[in-house]
C-alpha cells in the first residue's frame, strides 16, 4: 500500500505539473499532503515533518540558492558572461566553434540558470556560426549541453545543492564528481553536436553582428575579474572537502585548517563570490543592491527555486517518516539496481513533468531514506547518489520542458528536429553520464 501511494503521489505530482499547469510548489505540496494522509500518519507527525522539512532543506542551502543566483545576475547584466566566452574562444580557437561553446556553455550554467545562459549566449553562438559558415543546429545543441550539464551536477546551481541537501552529501565532494563526470560527458556532447546535430543545416541569422557583440565586450568587465566570482567558491568549497577527506578530524586541530573549514563552507565561500562580483560592473552603483536593481531582481527570480526546494523537503521528510526506506529496502533487496536506481527514477520523473530542479528534488526525496538501505552511507557514495541523480535529469527534455523551447525558438528549430537533435542528445549524454557514475561506484 505504501509503495502504491508513492507512486500516485509521484504521479499526482506529473498531472498537476504538466496537464494542469500548476506551480510545482503547490504540487510537492499536495503530493505530500495526499500521501501522508493515506499512509495513516498521525496530524502530530504531519506537522512535525512539514516544519523540519521546510525548514530544515532551506536552513541548509536557502543562502547558497540565493548567494549563487546574485552571483549569476551580475555576470549576466554586466558582461562578464561574454568576457569568459571571449577567453574560452582564443583558447580552443574560433574553428572549433562546437568545442568553445560546448565549455562556455559548461562554465557559464554554474551560476547562470541554464535557460538564461542560452539566452545570454545565443547572439554569440549565431554570430560564430554564420562567420564560420556553420549550422547553428549543431553549435547551439553543443551550447545547450554544455549548459545542461553543469546545471544539473554542479553546485551553487540550485538542483544539486538541493539534492546534496536533502540527501545529507558533502557539496565539495559532489562537486568533484560532478565535474569529472560531467566533463566526461562533455566531450561525447560535443562530439554529438559536431558529428550529428551539425549535419542538419540551419542558417544562423545572427541578430547582432560581430561588431555589436565587440560593443558589449568593451562595455564588459576583464576576463580575470570575471571567472574570480566562479572559481574562488569552487576552489575554496574544494579544498574544505579535500581537507576533511583526507585529514578527518585532524584538519580541525591547527588554526591554519580551522581558517580553511570556515571560508570553504559553501555559505562563506559564496558570500566571498558575490563580494567578487561586485568588481564586475564598469561603474558600481548602489542602487544595483536595491530591490530594483541586479539584486532585487535576481532574488525575485529565485524565490520560485527556493519555495520549490523547500516543498521538496516536505515530500521528503514525510516520506521519511512515513517508514518507507524500510519498506521500499525490502522491496528492493532481491534487485542489484544499485547506483542505477536514482539515476532512472530520475530520469522517468525528468521526462514526465520536465523540469530538471523538480526532477533532482523530487529524487533525492524519495532516495533519501533509501541511502542507508541501500548501502550509501559513506560520504563519497551520497555525493556519487547525487550525481547519478543529475545525469537522470538530462533524461530527456521535450516538448513539456521550458527549455527545449528556448533551444528550438531560438535557433529556428521545429518541434521535429528539437526531438531529434536537441532530446536525442541530452539523451545520449545523460546516460554516458550514468555509466560514468556507474564505473567510479567501483573505486568509491
Amino acid at each position: 500500500m505504501i509503495i502504491l501511494l508513492l507512486l500516485i503521489s509521484v504521479a499526482l505530482i506529473i498531472v498537476l505539473t504538466v496537464k494542469w499547469k500548476v506551480h510545482p510548489f503547490l504540487a510537492l505540496l499536495a503530493a505530500a499532503f495526499f500521501y501522508a494522509l493515506y499512509a495513516n500518519m498521525s496530524f502530530e507527525l504531519i506537522l512535525t515533518s512539514i516544519e523540519d522539512g521546510f525548514g530544515g532543506t532551506l536552513g541548509k542551502i536557502g543562502l547558497v540558492i540565493l548567494l549563487g543566483v546574485i552571483i549569476g545576475a551580475f555576470l549576466e547584466n554586466s558582461g562578464g558572461a561574454y568576457k569568459m566566452a571571449e577567453v574560452v574562444l582564443k583558447i580552443i580557437g574560433k574553428k572549433r566553434i562546437h568545442a568553445a561553446m560546448a565549455i562556455i556553455g559548461y562554465i557559464v550554467s554554474i551560476p547562470v540558470f541554464s535557460d538564461s545562459g542560452f539566452i545570454i549566449l545565443n547572439p554569440l553562438n549565431k554570430s560564430l556560426s554564420k562567420k564560420a559558415g556553420l549550422s547553428i543546429a549543431g553549435t547551439a545543441v553543443a551550447l545547450a549541453l554544455g549548459l545542461l550539464l553543469t546545471h544539473v551536477m554542479v553546485p551553487p546551481t540550485p538542483g544539486p545543492i538541493a539534492a546534496a541537501a536533502i540527501l545529507e552529501a558533502d557539496i565539495g565532494l559532489v562537486m568533484l564528481i560532478g565535474i569529472s563526470v560531467s566533463a566526461l560527458s562533455l566531450i561525447v556532447a560535443i562530439v554529438y553536436s559536431k558529428r550529428i546535430a551539425g549535419k542538419t543545416y540551419i542558417d544562423p541569422n545572427p541578430e547582432l553582428s560581430e561588431n555589436q557583440i565587440k560593443t558589449k565586450m568593451l562595455e564588459a568587465p576583464s576576463a580575470f575579474k570575471s571567472f574570480l566570482p566562479i572559481l574562488i567558491p569552487i576552489l575554496l568549497i574544494v579544498t574544505k572537502s579535500l581537507s576533511t577527506f583526507l585529514l578527518g578530524d585532524a584538519y580541525t586541530v591547527e588554526a591554519w585548517f580551522k581558517l580553511i573549514g570556515f571560508i570553504g563552507s559553501p555559505v562563506i565561500a559564496l558570500i566571498i563570490g558575490v563580494l567578487l562580483s561586485f568588481l564586475l560592473p564598469k561603474k558600481f552603483d548602489v542602487q544595483l543592491l536595491s530591490d530594483t536593481g541586479w539584486v532585487g531582481k535576481a532574488l525575485l527570480s529565485a524565490s520560485s527555486i527556493i519555495l520549490i526546494t523547500g516543498a521538496g523537503g516536505i515530500f521528503g521528510k514525510i516520506l521519511q517518516n512515513s517508514g518507507i526506506g524500510d519498506t521500499l529496502a525490502h522491496l528492493l533487496s532481491g534487485i542489484s539496481l544499485g547506483i542505477w536506481l536514482p539515476f532512472i527514477l530520475t530520469a522517468a520523473i525528468k521526462t514526465a513533468q520536465g523540469s530538471s530542479t523538480v526532477a533532482l528534488i523530487t529524487a533525492a526525496s524519495i532516495m533519501a531514506p533509501l541511502m542507508v538501505s541501500m548501502g550509501f552511507d559513506t560520504e563519497a557514495q551520497r555525493a556519487m547518489v547525487v550525481i547519478a541523480i543529475g545525469a537522470g535529469a538530462l533524461v530527456v527534455p521535450h516538448a513539456n520542458d521550458s527549455g527545449f523551447w528556448v533551444v528550438t525558438q531560438l535557433t529556428g528549430m521545429d518541434i521535429k528536429t528539437g526531438y531529434k537533435l536537441y532530446t536525442l542528445g541530452a539523451f545520449i549524454t545523460g546516460v554516458f553520464a550514468a555509466l560514468m557514475v556507474f564505473l567510479i561506484s567501483f573505486f568509491i
